[in-house]
């Protein structure tokens, strides 16, 4: 897939992806692979390696990361590792907490590009999800908006490429989503790995996944699977927030070292 003849179709050889558990792949379970979750930035990767073994591929991405930690911690390795294309995704744990301010979160996110992009590397930013559709989330919507405009001047910026999940419609649907309602299962991954693939102009053979409709379900039912969602995933992350802890706390990137990529498939077969 990596060649038509003489001509590739993607010019990209090493590729980091930096950012939190959207980017580490949380919600996308997979035990053969690194971390034991797969996620979008593993099945891009995939679809860029494919033919080219000598394509190299780390990802530095944690879970719960803020802004800031992400580019205390993971700017400067993904630097040194002297990438030719990188992703990040940042800014979106920040954006969920209570009185943050989307523009200074967005400072910090230019401050991130700027370094990042000194080599001219090709670099993937992302909106943040439409989230109307989510009785959880709806009520930052407008703050997610504003977020969403300053990645949009940034990116213009810098040149970078906007991999745009608001306008990404097919993930405004909970049949996309893990359940803790906060990271998406393996369907929103693909979803969004096909988004990006999309946006770097890279043709590929990913097709769109089509989940059966839930069955009908009567409001008792929907009212204590809401209840049972609170109990086990808003209640332990309100703790957190007041304990000041992260779930990425103890937890290292999955990929740290820039290497050629090994598809889950294939580790099955050995």
């Amino acid at each position: 897939m990596s060649e038509t003849g003489d001509e590739p179709l993607h010019p990209w050889s090493r590729y980091v992806a930096l950012g939190d558990s959207f980017t580490e792949g949380i919600g996308d379970p997979e035990p053969n692979a690194p971390g034991g979750h797969r996620g979008w930035a593993d099945r891009v990767a995939e679809v860029l390696a494919t033919g080219n073994p000598a394509f190299a591929y780390a990802n530095l991405a944690v879970r719960g990361k803020l802004i800031q930690q992400i580019m205390d911690e993971q700017i400067e390795p993904a630097v040194q590792l002297r990438p030719d294309l990188i992703s990040i995704s940042a800014g979106g744990n920040d954006v969920l907490r209570p009185g943050t301010d989307p523009d200074e979160i967005a400072a910090k996110f230019e401050t991130a590009i700027e370094s990042l992009a000194a080599d001219r590397a090709t670099i993937v930013v992302f909106t943040g999800v439409d989230v109307g559709f989510s009785p959880v989330f709806r009520s930052i919507r407008g703050k997610v908006a504003i977020y969403n405009e300053n990645i949009r001047s940034i990116a213009a910026k810098f040149g970078c490429i906007v991999a745009d999940q608001w306008a990404l419609t097919e993930i405004q649907d909970q049949r996309m989503w893990a359940p803790d309602r906060l990271h998406l299962n393996a369907i929103g991954h693909h979803t969004v790995a096909r988004m990006v693939l999309d946006a770097l102009g890279v043709e590929n053979s990913l097709e769109p996944m089509k989940p059966e409709p839930f069955p009908e379900r009567s409001r008792r039912a929907v009212r204590s699977e809401d209840v049972q969602w609170a109990r086990e995933y808003l209640v332990p992350w309100v703790v957190r927030r007041f304990r000041h802890q992260s779930s990425g706390d103890a937890i290292s990137a999955k990929r740290p070292i820039a290497g050629p990529l090994v598809q889950p498939a294939e580790l099955r077969e050995d």
